[in-house]
């Protein structure tokens, strides 16, 4: 990570965002140092909530025996493999053997969504989580994630924006909430345009999230541009000073 991006953007979240909570970031690598390994899941845990520990600063090494579900598996790329019987899991469930999420109006439509659903196979061993201030010059984060309140989102949401053509620079795909921080950002990455990815809306997350939180996941090679374009964006004006105040009050 080259020190120089890393302060330039820890300077400019304080003088832009301050108070706010600090973004995490994620690699994948072949090597375990740099991070605590976590251990072989016991029985089904959400990803989600581990990464708790990364936003308070502790780092993190995840394969594929430490992720305790299988849309966690599928998601960070460590297998292709779903549930079986998905398509009812997914939807309305089959009465006395399965209870259904009910995220989806039928089976077969659930079966179409997931032919289109983008391939995606991690490309290393490791998947490493550190908070942004945590990063060291050997690491080379792939996607930045925030957890953010509002008034937060709507800075991030607009930088994102700022040099984009059209208006879609971020999306919001339909998805379990470690998709939406790791798959969908992870693939922007190799898109001639990247977009950020809003998200944490699968209500099977939501609650290993603060309630008032959603995530905000951004390719580095799309953040890069960002941290540049702070210090002439609309992040100068008073129309955001009086957001940024109230991000500011405890």
């Amino acid at each position: 990570m080259d020190n120089h991006i890393k302060e330039q953007f820890l300077k400019h979240w304080d003088t832009y965002f301050g108070g706010a909570e600090l973004p995490i970031c994620f690699y994948y690598t072949d090597q375990e140092g740099g991070a605590e390994k976590v251990k072989p899941a016991s029985g089904f845990q959400c990803f989600i909530g581990a990464l708790a520990k990364v936003r308070k600063g502790q780092s993190l090494c995840f394969d594929v025996n430490a992720i305790g579900c299988f849309g966690g598996k599928r998601y960070l790329g460590f297998s292709e493999k779903i549930m079986p019987r998905f398509e009812y899991f997914l939807s309305c469930g089959i009465p006395g053997k399965l209870e259904g999420e009910r995220y989806k109006k039928s089976p077969e439509l659930v079966k179409e969504m997931m032919k289109k659903m983008p391939p995606f196979k991690a490309p290393a061993a490791f998947i490493v989580f550190k908070r942004w201030d945590m990063l060291e010059a050997a690491d080379e984060p792939a996607v930045v994630i925030f957890f953010a309140k509002p008034d937060e989102l709507s800075g991030l949401f607009t930088l994102a924006n700022y040099d984009e053509i059209e208006q879609n620079g971020v999306i919001a795909p339909f998805g379990a909430g470690c998709s939406s921080i790791v798959m969908y950002p992870y693939l922007e990455r190799d898109s001639q345009r990247p977009r950020a990815v809003l998200g944490m809306f699968d209500v099977s997350a939501r609650p290993f999230v603060p309630k008032e939180m959603l995530t905000f996941a951004v390719p580095m090679n799309k953040f890069d541009r960002m941290i540049d374009n702070m210090d002439e964006s609309f992040l100068i004006t008073p129309s955001w000073e009086k957001v940024r105040k109230r991000i500011s009050k405890p």
